[in-house]
């Protein structure tokens, strides 16, 4: 019997590999014949980079670079194991997990950082790029990581503007005499699954922006900055970002990739399948065990367990959910998804002990449920 084993990360308990190493051991405490084969995932987020390095054999490179706020920080970016693909998580450099509560502030914090990572990539040699667009802590439209890479963002008295969102409404022109020629003989895959526009209701700013630290006047500032970004990068480029699908992601760097780097933009999860070669692997497995730290709606919005079900229903193979905890009302609209759903959070364990001991109580859970699994096969 072979198992492909294939969770996304346990928030604030267990990376998506820990996860998984937890899972096949409760798999080979249930029975050691078991084949199992370890297909970590993350679906465009925080942990993309590990999981696609990881299955891929790849390594890592950690350079300094700046982060959202201008300190020097250490960051790493991946390098595939076909040694062309370089993965850069926006999180790395430029992620809210860097700033305390008091620090975030989106009128002051930068992709700069993320730029320089491509920078560093680029005198590697790399041209093929996979970024991952979760967890910014800005809200810049992704015009520090353009300064980074060599554009100049000019006010009406030519001065270059400086970092940060709150700048951006004295944009006046863009130079791109110097921005980075080897990024138009690159390609780049981004992994996303925010559709958010740049600007208004539903744009970077209003849905993102207070997370990030800004309140309601800070809002619609730098709502109203990202709209004299669009409207310079209309006229330098042609397209028109405002409304533009994707565009709002990561504090608008959504925007700056599709108007400015030659690539395509994919929902998280579809590109680490890709990438990792899940479908040769699905062929001759005879069960899928996924699983994360909440499963919930927002999983059915593109989250790995969602993304990773659609392809086990096009091919025919049962897949079991084990996740910390599993939303009872969400229950019914999940079920059709899974063969079954399990949490390790059940009543007989509580939340907060789930979460403490997470690799201790996933590996008796995914142990416990596929014993049972194992009887009612046997039993058909």
């Amino acid at each position: 019997m072979k198992i492909l084993i294939a969770p996304d990360s346990f928030k604030g308990s267990l990376t998506a590999v820990q996860a998984t190493q937890a899972m096949a051991d409760g798999i080979h405490d249930a029975n050691p014949a078991i084949e199992t084969v370890m297909l970590p995932v993350a679906d465009g987020g925080e942990g993309t980079m590990s999981s696609l390095v990881g299955a891929t054999n790849g390594t890592t490179v950690t350079v300094t670079v700046q982060d959202p706020i201008g300190r020097q920080v250490n960051a790493s970016y991946g390098v595939l194991g076909d040694g062309e693909t370089c993965v850069i998580e926006i999180a790395e450099a430029s992620g809210l997990m860097l700033l305390t509560e008091e620090e975030r502030n989106p009128l002051i914090t930068s992709t700069f950082g993320t730029g320089q990572l491509i920078v560093h990539a680029l005198d590697a040699g790399l041209r093929k790029f996979i970024i991952g667009l979760g967890g910014s802590a800005t809200n810049d439209g992704g015009s520090g990581l353009l300064q980074a890479l060599g554009m100049k963002l000019l006010d009406a008295n030519s001065k270059e503007l400086t970092q940060g969102g709150g700048a951006l409404g004295s944009l006046y022109t863009m130079e791109q005499t110097s921005f980075d020629e080897r990024i138009s003989e690159s390609h780049f895959l981004i992994a996303c699954d925010v559709e958010n526009p740049l600007t208004g209701s539903e744009g970077a700013s209003a849905i993102f922006g207070p997370q990030k630290g800004a309140m309601p006047k800070m809002v619609n500032l730098l709502d109203e900055n990202l709209g004299v970004f669009a409207k310079v990068v209309e006229k330098l480029t042609g397209i028109s970002l405002h409304a533009r699908k994707g565009a709002g992601a990561a504090g608008g760097a959504g925007g700056a990739f599709q108007a400015f780097f030659p690539g395509e933009m994919k929902q998280g999860i579809s590109v680490v399948l890709e990438t990792i070669l899940f479908d040769q692997q699905l062929r001759d497995a005879d069960l899928i065990v996924t699983g994360e730290g909440k499963t919930d709606r927002q999983t059915l919005a593109g989250k790995a367990p969602f993304g990773i079900a659609k392809v086990a229903a096009r091919e025919g193979k049962p897949i079991i959910l084990i996740s910390g905890a599993v939303d009872n009302g969400s229950r019914e609209l999940l079920a059709p998804l899974f063969s079954e759903l399990h949490a390790i959070a059940d009543g007989s364990v509580s939340a907060e002990e789930s979460m403490e001991n997470a690799e201790h109580y996933l590996r008796l859970k995914t142990k416990e449920v596929m014993e049972n699994y194992l009887t009612t096969k046997k039993g058909v």
